[in-house]
C-alpha cells in the first residue's frame, strides 16, 4: 500500500528508534494520525524539551538538567565511593536500590574492538582524573556481566589499583526469583564465587 508522503517519512524516523521495526514504526504513526492534535504536539514539545534542556554533567557524564549533576553536588552522597556504569539509565537502575550513597561515572559504552570502540572512545580520562586527585577510596565497577562489559572492568581494574584506591565489581550470578534450573555454568559459577555468609 502506498503511503502518502509525511506518514512515509515519519514511519522512517520512527523505525530509527531502538527495537521499533517496520510495522511497530507504522502502527506508531497511525497512532499519532488517529491521536488528538494536541497529543501529538505535547509529544513534539517533549522531545524538542529534552533535546534544549537535558545535556550530559561534565563530572560524572550522566544526564542531567543543571550541570553538575544531583549525584555530583548532592550534600549526602559519599564523595569517596563511585560506581562506574556503561550509560546512564544504568544510574537510574542502581539508585532504585536506595542502598548506594555514593557517586557516579557514566563511561557511555564498553570496550568493543569489533565495533570499534577503544578505550579513547569511552569517558576513562575523567574517571583517572576523579581518581587522581587523593579523595577517592573505592571504585565500584558495574558494568554489565556480558563479554564486553567484563573486559571493560577487567581494564579499568588495571588501570585504577595502581592508583592505591579499592577497585570493587559488583557481585553477579542467579538473580532473586529464579530457578537453578535455568542457570548456565558462567552464572552459576558466578554465584558460588559471589557467596556471602549469612
Amino acid at each position: 500500500m502506498s503511503l502518502p508522503e509525511p506518514i512515509t517519512r515519519l514511519v522512517e524516523q520512527l523505525q530509527k528508534l531502538p527495537g521499533i521495526g517496520a510495522k511497530g514504526a507504522q502502527r506508531l504513526a497511525f497512532h499519532l494520525l488517529k491521536s488528538p492534535r494536541e497529543e501529538a504536539e505535547r509529544l513534539c514539545e517533549a522531545i524538542r524539551d529534552v533535546k534544549e534542556r537535558i545535556a550530559y554533567c561534565s563530572i560524572c557524564n550522566n544526564i542531567t538538567d543543571a550541570d553538575p549533576c544531583m549525584y555530583c553536588t548532592g550534600p549526602t552522597r559519599d564523595q569517596r565511593v563511585i560506581c562506574v556504569v556503561e550509560e546512564p539509565q544504568n544510574v537510574s537502575v542502581v539508585e532504585k536500590t536506595r542502598g548506594f550513597r555514593g557517586t557516579y561515572h557514566v563511561l557511555m559504552g564498553v570496550l568493543s574492538p569489533l565495533q570499534g570502540v577503544g578505550p579513547e572512545e569511552l569517558r576513562i580520562k575523567g574517571l583517572l582524573a576523579r581518581v587522581g586527585n587523593g579523595e577517592v577510596d573505592e571504585v565500584i565497577l558495574a558494568t554489565n556481566p556480558t563479554v564486553e562489559g567484563e573486559a571493560t572492568a577487567l581494564y579499568l581494574a588495571r588501570l585504577l589499583k595502581p592508583l592505591g584506591i579499592r577497585v570493587t565489581r559488583i557481585a553477579m550470578g542467579i538473580p532473586v526469583g529464579s530457578d537453578l534450573d535455568y542457570a548456565d555454568e558462567v552464572t552459576m559459577s558466578r554465584a558460588m564465587d559471589g557467596r556471602r555468609d549469612l
